[in-house]
C-alpha cells in the first residue's frame, strides 16, 4: 500500500525550493528602476557615501603616513627600513582620495617614543588599526571601492606584520 500525504523528504524539498526561490527574487530586484541592484543607495546619495568613505579611509591613511614621516625623522637609522612601506601608504593615500587628490594632512600623531624598537612598534600598531578602519569600511562600500578597501587593508596589515618583526631586530 502506498502512503499518501506530506513526507519528510518532500516537505524539505519544498522549503528548499522555496528559498532558492527568495533567494532569486532578492538577487534580481532591480532597485525603483534605477538600474541598480540590490539594496544600494541610488544616484547623488551613492556618491556622497562613497565619497565619505573615500575620504575618511585616506584620512587613515596620511594619518598613518605622519607617523612613518616622524618615526623616520626621529630615528634616521630606521628611514632606510622605512621608506618602501611609507611610499606604499603614501600611493594608498593617493588611490583613496576621492578623485586621486592628495589627502589634506592631518596634525601630527604626537611624541614619537625616543627608543627606536618603541617607535617601530608604535608605526605597527598604527598599521593595525588602519587594516581594521578599512576592513570597517568594506561593508557599506560599493563593490569597486571595497576591492581597493581590502587590497589597501591587506597591505596594511602586512606591513603591521613586517613592522612588527623589524621591531624585533631593532636595537634599544
Amino acid at each position: 500500500m502506498r502512503r499518501t500525504g506530506t513526507t519528510r523528504r518532500g516537505a524539505l524539498t519544498a522549503t528548499g525550493a522555496l528559498a532558492l526561490g527568495a533567494v532569486l527574487t532578492g538577487c534580481g530586484d532591480d532597485d525603483k528602476g534605477t538600474g541598480r541592484t540590490g539594496s544600494a543607495p541610488a544616484g547623488a546619495e551613492a556618491v556622497r557615501a562613497e565619497r565619505a568613505l573615500r575620504t575618511t579611509a585616506a584620512r587613515t591613511a596620511a594619518l598613518t603616513l605622519a607617523h612613518y614621516d616622524l618615526a623616520a625623522e626621529t630615528h634616521p637609522a630606521l628611514a632606510t627600513g622605512l621608506a618602501p612601506l611609507r611610499a606604499a601608504v603614501r600611493e594608498h593615500t593617493r588611490a583613496l582620495s576621492p578623485g586621486g587628490a592628495k589627502a589634506a594632512a592631518p596634525p601630527a600623531p604626537g611624541p614619537v617614543p625616543v627608543d627606536a624598537k618603541a617607535a617601530v612598534k608604535e608605526l605597527a600598531a598604527a598599521e593595525r588599526r588602519r587594516a581594521d578602519a578599512h576592513a570597517d569600511a568594506l561593508l557599506t562600500a560599493e563593490p569597486e571601492l571595497a576591492r581597493l578597501l581590502a587590497s589597501v587593508a591587506a597591505a596594511a596589515a602586512a606591513h603591521a606584520y613586517l613592522l612588527t618583526e623589524l621591531a624585533k631586530e631593532t636595537s634599544s
